[in-house]
């Protein structure tokens, strides 16, 4: 074994890994901490479809102009041109390879990592199908004929088996199967199927989750012919580390809350405070998945079953959802958005009735009256059309809020307990240490700032005092409201007139 090279290290040495969803949140990551960590391997081979006239040539171009590459620009320069990206896509037979590119893929991938999919909860299901499901059937079609063939790390979630108390590391059986499913896409129309879906869903509640399961199913049923692994992050969040502390590059999840609260658009949320937020960085899960094909691989025999690892936080370092809503609201007053549209101080409540008065009065009733100064001064109308897509991503969210979770993650664990200290160096997921959770998500906030709004800063001055003013204008605004609104209701009830 080279003396410089640790274990994990040495058994990426001189191999090609293909990824597919390559360009995505996690892809990013995955590629940036391969070609900087296991900077041995031979080729990192990626598929991206052409999108909005840009090749896949120009995207990926852009995608190396982002700040999580620039330590491989500064230390590691040459790592780059490992990187050879094709034209595919999965919705297509063989993921649109063909010829020399097909050859070049299935004569030397050594590992697989699959993360392509739609992350669209309130998704249609046809679209679900094929892309989380067809597509990993498109997938497994592809590596079937890979010649060297380590392992094929099928990308899941941890919530794709959400009618169990406790989720374990494990495929469930599941009523529907996935080749029924594929060929019901298929024939059958899409207004028929979406008429359907309500009670082809259930227990799930959405078509996310219930099309991940069925993609286990069907990569479960391969264990017997290839080296397929299933990895089930719970909802990753923001880097904790690496490439750099606070990255995020989209507003699912966390971020969007995050950034939605603290813009004042997002004025009610439904949320248990009582339950754990299930989070997991991103780059502790990243670097879990490149961890697992060495574990399996080193083995003398391979396990009986599919191997399955929940990507989840250790119990110990799990906050409640009040002690993350408590400490959101304390840092965005610490680091407030640039230009918020109301003072960030959202009603987190479990009643759906509630829920709802606040939504009419503080987000639709706004909406409303803003689109109709719009209307009056002649511009363009947007604020009913933006609260509608908040209601709806929001409405979609409530079963991950509003429910309590167990997963175990036993194989996870072991993951980082059987790395050696130069591996655990490299390869940090240690979930033994319980680190500042505050710091965390104050990292969290500055990239939310820097990465996605674009904010600096020598900007955050400005935005306390404008943060002051909200405070000021949120106040007297709530008075009034609430005060026309009894007054209302005390006069069409006669009580009004009863009293004076």
């Amino acid at each position: 074994m080279t003396v410089d090279l640790s274990p994990v290290q040495e058994y990426y040495k001189d191999k090609t890994i293909f990824i597919t969803g390559a360009s995505g949140f996690m892809g990013k990551v995955l590629l940036e901490k391969l070609l900087y960590s296991c900077h041995s391997l031979k080729e990192v081979i990626i598929i991206v479809r052409p999108k909005r006239g840009k090749t896949p040539e120009t995207r990926l171009e852009e995608m190396f102009k982002l700040p999580i590459f620039q330590r491989i620009k500064d230390e590691r320069p040459h790592m780059l041109k490992k990187v050879a990206i094709f034209q595919g896509d999965v919705t297509y037979d063989l993921l649109g390879l063909s010829g020399d590119n097909l050859k070049h893929v299935v004569d030397n991938t050594n590992i697989v990592f699959h993360m392509a999919a739609t992350l669209k909860l309130e998704g249609n299901l046809r679209d679900a199908i094929d892309m989380n499901l067809l597509g990993t059937q498109r997938a497994l079609n592809v590596a079937k004929q890979m010649k060297q063939l380590e392992a094929f790390v099928h990308l899941s979630t941890a919530f794709c088996n959400c009618d169990q108390e406790v989720m374990y590391e494990k495929v469930y059986e599941f009523p529907h199967k996935p080749e029924d499913l594929m060929r019901l896409a298929e024939w059958m129309d899409v207004k028929t199927l979406d008429a359907i879906t309500p009670d082809l869903l259930k227990p799930h509640p959405n078509t996310y989750t219930y099309s991940k399961r069925l993609a286990e199913l069907l990569v479960r049923d391969h264990y017997e012919t290839m080296p397929v692994i299933i990895a089930r992050p719970s909802i990753v969040s923001p880097a904790a580390y690496e490439p750099l502390e606070g990255w995020v590059d989209n507003l699912n999840g966390p971020t969007g809350l995050m950034i939605g609260c603290g813009k004042g658009v997002i004025r009610s949320v439904l949320v248990n405070q009582q339950n754990k937020a299930e989070v997991i960085p991103v780059d502790y899960a990243i670097n879990g998945l490149i961890v697992i094909p060495y574990e399996f691989n080193k083995q003398a025999q391979r396990p009986g079953q599919v191997p399955v690892y929940n990507i989840t936080n250790a119990d110990h370092r799990k906050m409640t959802m009040g002690t993350v809503v408590e400490m959101s609201k304390r840092i965005n007053k610490q680091i407030p958005f640039n230009a918020g549209l109301w003072y960030p101080d959202p009603c987190v409540t479990t009643n759906q009735y509630y829920h709802n008065f606040n939504v009419f009065m503080f987000h639709m009733l706004p909406a409303y009256l803003l689109d109709f100064l719009m209307l009056i001064l002649g511009q363009k109308r947007f604020m009913l059309r933006v609260q509608e897509k908040i209601s709806t991503g929001l409405g979609v969210l409530q079963f991950f809020t509003l429910n309590a979770w167990c997963f175990r993650s036993e194989q996870y664990g072991s993951l980082w307990k059987n790395l050696n200290d130069q591996d655990k160096q490299i390869f940090n997921m240690n979930m033994d240490v319980k680190e500042s959770e505050e710091e965390y998500m104050i990292n969290c906030a500055k990239g939310a700032r820097k990465f996605i709004l674009k904010e600096k800063d020598e900007d955050l001055p400005k935005a306390r005092v404008h943060m002051k003013i909200q405070w000021i204008v949120d106040i007297v605004c709530k008075t009034l409201i609430v005060g026309f609104f009894f007054y209302y209701l005390l006069k069409w009830s006669g009580v009004l007139a009863v009293v004076f």
